[in-house]
Formats: C-alpha cells, structure tokens, sequence
C-alpha cells in the first residue's frame, strides 16, 4: 500500500491536512504530473497520442497541469466535450457515446474533433452531416474478447453487452458506402488492466476486424489502462502499440481515465462516533461510500487508508452517516484505538470520486483542495446548501 501514498513520504499529515473541514478531498498536482511523464514517455516512445477520459477526473482546475503531458480529452457526451474544449483547448477532443440526441448533437459537433458512433445505425443517422462539418468519424467495435474476471458489470464484451458493433452486426448492416466513411475502429474493453490484457484483446481484434484496419487512418484502444501503477507492464504496452502502428500504418490513440490521476487524490476524514454491535466495533465517519465514494459500492471495492495496519490490534468497520444500511466502507485494523475527531486519509480518490459524488440524505459535496508541487494547499470549490437545493428545484 505505501505507493498509493508513495507522495506523502516524509510528510507529516496531520500538521499538512488537518486544519482541513472535513470531509474534503486533495488533488495532488505532483502525482499528478508524476502520472503525466509516465504518459508522455509513452506517447514519446511509441507515437501515440494518450487522452483524458474525463469521465474518471473532471476537475478541470488540474487540466493546465495534465495539458503539458497529454495531447487532448476524451468525453461520453455533450458536456465532457465542452468542458473538455473550454478547458484544455489546445488539445483534441473525441467523443464517444452509446447513443447520442439529435437535439444534442449540432453543439456536439462545435467541440469535437473525433466523433465515435456505437452502431451502424448511429453512423447512418449522424456520419454525413458530421464528415460534412469535418469531423474525423469512427465507429466503436466489439471484439467479443473478454479479458477480466469479477467485474461483469465494466465488461463492455459481456454477452449481451449494448456497446460496441461485432462483426456479425458489421457485416449485415455496414455497406461499403459506410465503411468508406470511416476514418477509424474505436474499442474499449479493458477495466483497471495491464497490457497483457490489451495484447490479448489486439490479437482477437485484428481476428474480428484485420481486414478492416488497413482502410482505416486511426485506431482506438479505449481506456482501462493502467499504465501509472507502480508494476504495469509499459514495455509489453509499447511493443503492443509500435507494432499496430507498423503493421496498419495508424495513429493509435488510448483514453485512459484512471491513469492519468491514479493515486493522485485523498479523501479526509474524521470520526463521528464509535459503537458496538456483538463482537464488531464500528466507527461512523464525517464520509459516506455511498456519497462521496461510490465506487466502493458499485465495485466493490475497499478503499486504501493511510493510518490502517494490517497486522494492528484494533479491528473496525468504517462507516458513513446516512441512513443507508449498507453505507459501510471497510473494515480495517489499526495500531491503536480510534476515537472522536481522529483524521483518516483514504488514498486513490482522485478518480470516480468527485465525478460521481452526490447529496443522497442531504449530505454535503465534500471540497475539493488542490496540493500544490511546492506543499500549498487551495480550496478550488465552496459547496454549501445550494449545490444540495438547486438539484431538486427552482432556486428562489
């Protein structure tokens, strides 16, 4: 565990964070561009070009800080690209969505550079009047390679999955009127992988799709890479992306989300209370899973936590304050007791955090702080109540 905090070494963090109101995250900006020279090295190496998938980090603050590594964003929809366009608008911006709305997809069309369609009937609807305002247009494909196991639900290649086209689908809908449209293949398939994953699921595409990608201008490879962790294979993922580029003479592109602020990112908090059910001692956080972190329900997964030791005597189960039954973080063990007003620091809350966070029972949206490289901490937001009201209804 001590890489995810591996930026704190030597770092006093209750004299660093708390005078912090918690609950509260911190964006780290040196780990942050630790992740972006790891990219950088990438695209340097290989001649790909590494995107932003912003639906895993949208704080916007931190993108002149991501800009001077990556060459552009990746978005789900209208308002990624736009904040994308507005934010880091010397990059590019591609756009995927399953579906998009034709009410929607004019001001789509004045942010983007790359637009993505999920199936042939998406291209048909929307690829002339796109090709028409000079858009590079692709098309998401489904290999109908699986390569992860206990997290059926981010399995694009699930059977039955709706995203991506199979060749089957390809080839009974697509005339060569369309396929001639085309200026790439677009897939994504991979979910917190190393490249032997993407190695794996490259050799089933070019199974499923290998006459197609010589008509193509680029390539690609989606997000789920996890390329900043401390033991990713980078030079397998190298070799992965150089030969693609040899082989089909394509520019390879990869949106990683996760990647690019893996482990750059806290979530403090304090305790609340500590009570006691039989043998199970539980502390109740100023943070809720459900709230603040929901990927720890959706995942699931356990949060990784400073102050825990795994070989401690003191055993609890952190919990949130709402009234949500299963609002329960993990449980951990400690070297000492807990009690009132004690700061813990969960780790790796940069990604799928702030992006996903909500007011379920009213809870307030945790700040959001940035660390700066020289140890200055600013407040990037002010929620209070409003972010709460204006939600549900009109604002008087």
């Amino acid at each position: 565990m001590n890489h995810i905090f591996k930026s704190l070494d030597g770092k006093n963090t209750n004299e660093l964070f708390g005078r912090l109101p918690t609950p509260c995250y911190i964006i780290d900006e040196g780990k942050l561009r630790t992740n972006g020279e790891i990219l950088a090295s990438v695209m340097k190496n290989t001649g790909c070009k590494i995107l932003l998938a912003q639906k895993a980090f949208s704080n916007f603050d931190l993108y002149p800080t991501l800009a001077d590594y990556l060459a552009g964003t990746e978005a789900s929809g209208l308002y990624e690209a736009r904040l994308g366009a507005e934010e880091m608008p010397n990059g590019e911006v591609h756009v995927f969505s399953a579906a998009y709305r034709d009410d929607e997809f004019d001001e789509i069309l004045k942010y983007a550079d790359h637009i993505v369609f999920n199936s042939p009937r998406q291209l048909k609807k929307f690829a002339a009047k796109a090709k028409s305002a000079g858009k590079s247009i692709g098309l998401r494909v489904n290999p109908e390679c699986s390569t992860q196991e206990g997290h059926e639900i981010y399995d694009p290649c699930a059977p039955g999955s709706r995203l991506g086209t199979t060749r089957a689908v390809f080839d009974s809908e697509l005339g060569d009127e369309y396929i001639t449209m085309l200026d790439g293949l677009h897939f994504h398939t991979l979910c917190e992988q190393d490249s032997d994953a993407l190695e794996t699921t490259l050799q089933a595409l070019e199974a499923k799709f290998g006459d197609i990608l010589p008509r193509m201008k680029w390539l690609n490879c989606g997000g789920g890479h996890h390329i900043t962790r401390h033991d990713y294979d980078i030079a397998r993922l190298e070799r992965c992306i150089s030969e693609v580029r040899a082989k089909y003479g394509l520019e390879v592109y990869l949106e990683p989300g996760e990647a690019c602020a893996l482990n750059a990112g806290y979530l403090a908090s304090r305790v609340l209370d500590v009570v006691q059910n039989g043998d199970t001692q539980i502390a109740i956080l100023d943070t809720s899973a459900a709230c603040h972190m929901p990927d720890v329900i959706e995942m699931p997964y356990t949060p990784p936590l400073l102050q825990a030791d795994e070989g401690g005597e003191y055993s609890y189960r952190l919990a949130g304050p709402t009234c949500l039954s299963g609002d329960v973080i993990g449980d951990y063990s400690f070297g000492r007791e807990l009690h009132e007003g004690d700061m813990l620091l969960f780790g790796d809350m940069a990604i799928y955090s702030t992006c996903k966070n909500n007011t379920f029972n009213g809870m307030p949206l945790p700040n959001i702080w940035k660390l700066s490289v020289d140890g200055e901490l600013t407040r990037l937001t002010d929620f209070g109540y409003d972010e709460f009201k204006r939600r549900l209804g009109r604002m008087k």
